[in-house]
């Protein structure tokens, strides 16, 4: 039986590596739609970008969502508002920021749908990051004073090294255990969300919103934090230029990689 609703990551999975959907891609995308089939963008991309991305692929229209921020935020573009979303407790935001300032990681936030960093120093990195997906971004002053709502999520940077993102991370597990989720999203992003929140549990809240059964649903990715996406759908699949965890969590691991109509062979095998 053909999977009823397709989660498609973004970056390295439905996009090639110049951030492009192929002909391929979209045409299947096009008859998977017209047969009734539903496509949702999920992304870790703030839900300013993620939107987007939908807009421009023809799939923010009626009866269109997207997961966004690594699922902190899943958007209804039928009725052009959020349908849910988490954030971080202050403490634990503030906390982060201090112990990047301390090891001299660059880290940034959201305020609204606005990068936000206090590292003047290091701006770069949010220039970099903004330029790539169409956001703005500002330097602040100070996170516990020039932050007007509760971020959905901080990210740390490193273009150069992992090794500084890797302590990080370890330092995240312990000192805020059961406070904060981390993982990366990239070889160059570490992710810091609210517990429990990821891509394969906006699958389930969406699918719970949509009265779908999670065995009627696809879910196709590449990177770490595709993982829970790829074990909560009822098919599981990783782009063959997957890393190796998203490959053993998958069901099926395509043949075409992102660059070469992947995601067309997902929609015609398991869609149509």
């Amino acid at each position: 039986m053909a999977k009823k609703i397709l989660f498609l990551d973004l970056d390295g999975t439905l996009l090639n590596d110049r951030k492009e959907i192929t002909d391929g891609n979209r045409r299947a995308i096009s008859e998977a739609l017209a047969k009734g089939r539903r496509i949702v963008v999920t992304s870790g991309r703030p839900l300013k970008s993620s939107l987007a991305q939908a807009r421009r692929l023809g799939l923010a229209g009626e009866g269109c969502y997207v997961i966004a921020y690594n699922g902190a935020s899943i958007y209804d573009c039928s009725s052009r508002r959020e349908i849910f979303r988490r954030t971080l407790e202050w403490e634990v935001l503030y906390a982060i920021f201090d112990e990047a300032r301390r090891r001299e990681v660059y880290v940034q936030t959201y305020d609204r749908e606005d990068v936000v960093t206090e590292q003047e120093e290091r701006v770069e990195n949010a220039r970099r990051y903004c330029s790539a997906l169409g956001l703005d971004y500002r330097v602040i002053g100070d996170v516990r004073r020039d932050v007007s709502a509760p971020p959905v999520k901080a990210l740390f940077i490193d273009y150069r090294r992992r090794e500084p993102l890797e302590s990080m991370e370890r330092w995240l597990r312990t000192a805020l255990a059961g406070r904060a989720d981390c993982f990366f999203s990239s070889p160059y992003f570490l992710e810091a969300v609210p517990p429990g929140m990821n891509k394969g549990a906006a699958v389930i809240e969406l699918c719970r919103h949509l009265g779908i059964d999670a065995a009627d649903t696809a879910a196709a990715g590449d990177e770490g934090n595709d993982v829970s996406m790829i074990r909560a759908a009822g098919l599981g699949v990783a782009m063959a230029n997957a890393v190796p965890a998203a490959r053993e969590a998958a069901d099926y691991v395509t043949q075409r990689d992102n660059n070469h109509d992947g995601i067309e062979e997902v929609i015609r095998k398991f869609m149509l």
